[in-house]
């Protein structure tokens, strides 16, 4: 689409919503931005927007503004529902996202990554071992900047590395990648989804838009998962991080495993390729999931694997992902804040044969959180709940552990302390959104590992 003279509406004044406002601006567009909320909770966003000839209308998302314009752009956060937007669609109005709007523009190879847990990870590590064997990657969308902020650094790239979530996935239906990958399935994002059902199908969209001759990479291991893309007409790359489902007998080319001690990939037309995990970061099952994927996007981009393995041992992890903190007086702290739903703090408590208090709780999004009961059962021996659904999960894990009730963080880590003994490892995974206390999973993960330093001053100083 030729944005000059456009008549276009941004719902959203976020991230995304800056860059695609500041973006189409640049291109000529005539942009009227529009959020929910007053200009006094936006006063930096609008800031933001300072040079640019765009129209503002704040405090509410007004359906008069979606009638006669060529294109509505939605930030990620918008739901495709809100009033308006049924009626623009009706008369031929696209609506659509950043990244739709992105791929109009892009000529480059691009690879989208999904799932529910651990798409971040991989995101970057794949971008980290593409730079690693010399290939230019971007690496964008759901992640660190907004694509359309990173358009000029694509047009000198080799290759576009995209995370792409639920809602990216539903608004961007021309975005056509060389390779797609799908890491897990768990409950996520009810509260926007009608359905569970429907949370799947979006995710596996993403398969059928893989252009011809292209490759869907899936964990095999996830039954969803490997349901959901049975009709894909992509070729096929399955992976198995447990190191059960292949055997000798079905293993072939375009596939990877785990077969005890190492990381093996057999790309289409390769040869088997085997990454000793000796001295790599990043443990776990739910880890080699995210290398298995990103070392089987490197090699079928064609990168050399003596400079993936040096690239898988230099990459350190992300924070607030089973992010270790500290050791005081012979107590594990661990900050998983990015666990945000029920599927992540299953994954996380999975790392441990140590028993756990567990610090969970805050913005459920409608998922259910008694499926947690039978790991809290068997793997934690305290729980400490805070935020807006801890009432709901005291009930729900009454007998499954001892629970205790926090009014801020500061008060959870003090009582998961309080609870522990040496040996123990206290565990911030919430299985919860954090906006009911905090402004993000981020500022959660701080003000843990701040509590954390709190009490290691606080002994430190007792011994004197």
């Amino acid at each position: 689409m030729n944005f000059n003279r456009k008549k276009i509406v941004v719902v959203g004044l976020g991230k995304s919503g800056i860059a695609t406002a500041r973006y189409l601006c640049k291109q000529g567009a005539s942009v009227v931005v529009s959020d929910q909320k007053a200009a006094d909770q936006l006063v930096k966003e609008c800031e933001a927007l300072k040079g640019c000839d765009v129209q503002f209308s704040l405090g509410k998302n007004d359906p008069a503004l979606f009638l006669g314009v060529d294109l509505i752009a939605l930030s990620p956060g918008v739901p495709t529902t809100i009033p308006g937007l049924k009626e623009a669609r009706a008369v031929g109005t696209d609506v659509v996202g950043d990244m739709e709007i992105a791929s109009w523009k892009m000529d480059k190879p691009i690879v989208a990554i999904t799932g529910t847990n651990g798409k971040t990870t991989t995101t970057s590590l794949t971008g980290h071992l593409l730079k690693h064997a010399g290939i230019k990657a971007v690496v964008g969308g759901n992640i660190g900047e907004p694509i359309l902020d990173l358009m000029e650094e694509i047009e000198e790239s080799d290759v576009v590395v995209l995370e792409m979530s639920s809602f990216q996935i539903e608004t961007s239906p021309s975005l056509k990648p060389k390779i797609a990958a799908i890491l897990n399935i768990t409950p996520d994002h009810l509260d926007r989804h009608s359905s569970f059902e429907e949370y799947i199908s979006c995710k596996a969209k993403l398969f059928e838009r893989v252009i011809d001759g292209g490759s869907g990479i899936y964990n095999a291991g996830d039954d969803r998962v490997a349901q959901s893309i049975l009709a894909s007409k992509c070729n096929l790359f399955p992976f198995d991080a447990a190191g059960q489902l292949f055997s000798k007998e079905n293993l072939k080319e375009g596939r990877a495993w785990f077969d005890g001690s190492n990381l093996c990939v057999w790309p289409y037309g390769g040869r088997v390729e085997k990454y000793a995990l000796e001295g790599v970061p990043l443990k776990g099952v739910h880890n080699r999931e995210n290398m298995l994927t990103a070392l089987s996007i490197c090699e079928i981009l064609g990168a050399e694997p003596a400079l993936l393995l040096e690239g898988l041992k230099s990459f350190k992890g992300l924070p607030h992902r089973m992010e270790y903190v500290n050791e005081i007086n012979g107590i594990s702290f661990f900050n998983d804040s990015k666990g945000t739903n029920v599927g992540a703090t299953q994954r996380a408590l999975e790392q441990f044969a140590e028993p756990v208090v567990l610090i969970a709780g805050g913005l459920a999004k409608g998922a259910d959180l008694s499926s947690l009961k039978g790991m809290i059962s068997e793997r934690v021996k305290a729980l400490v709940l805070i935020g807006e659904s801890q009432d709901e999960m005291a009930s729900l894990f009454e007998g499954c552990a001892s629970i205790k009730k926090a009014t801020s963080m500061e008060d959870a880590v003090s009582k998961a302390y309080a609870s522990a003994e040496p040996g123990d490892v206290i565990l911030l995974s919430p299985a919860c959104a954090s906006f009911d206390m905090f402004k993000n999973y981020a500022h959660r993960g701080e003000m843990f590992i701040n509590s954390v330093d709190n009490i290691s001053n606080e002994v430190r100083g007792s011994k004197g």
